[in-house]
């Protein structure tokens, strides 16, 4: 009896000290896990970071209210074509525009590729325009390899696909998701 009070009122003290917290939505769409494994890179940069929440979903499971809510926004996709993939692009079109509910708030993305210069970099700026657009602040990763966020590489000699994704681009994830989270928290952004 005293261990389930004891657990509950734990619970409730966590909820209501993350309640104040700034939370840093993670996006992603994946077919193969490559661009999921990604997004639980930068969910743990996010977490890398004192004062700041994460919440990781698939683009099938965000609603507007998510959007609206959230003090950042990480979206990630594998690279088709050049292009998001359709669920993202769709996901994209559905934001919501009628009085700018989305300025200000900060943006960045993620995207994995099926192999060297094959439209990693494009399909990151397509997701950054879309933000500018609607009005979001957008960032890069850490450092000049980063500039448009994070990138991991699947597919070719260099990076098989039946090895998992290399340490390199999982640390640029890491690298992403923490500097858009330091800059939430000293945006203090509410």
């Amino acid at each position: 009896m005293k261990r389930s009070l004891f657990a509950t009122i734990l619970v409730l003290l966590t909820t209501v000290a993350l309640a104040g917290q700034p939370t840093v939505l993670i996006v992603y769409h994946s077919e193969t896990g490559n661009t999921e494994t990604m997004a639980h890179a930068v969910m743990d940069g996010v977490l890398s970071v004192e004062g700041v929440q994460a919440e990781l979903k698939s683009v099938e499971d965000v609603s507007t209210q998510d959007l609206l809510d959230a003090h950042a926004i990480i979206v990630g996709s594998p690279v088709y074509n050049a292009n998001v993939s359709p669920p993202i692009s769709a996901f994209i079109s559905s934001w919501p525009f009628e009085d700018q509910p989305l300025k200000g708030k900060i943006g960045a993305a993620f995207v994995t590729a099926g192999g060297v210069s094959s439209g990693e970099e494009i399909t990151q700026m397509n997701i950054l325009q879309s933000m500018l657009i609607f009005g979001m602040i957008v960032m890069g990763g850490p450092d000049w390899s980063t500039p448009f966020g994070a990138s991991a590489i699947r597919g070719n000699d260099f990076f098989p696909y039946d090895e998992p994704i290399h340490p390199g681009f999982i640390k640029k994830g890491n690298g992403l998701g923490q500097r858009v989270a330091e800059t939430v928290v000293k945006m203090n952004i509410e």
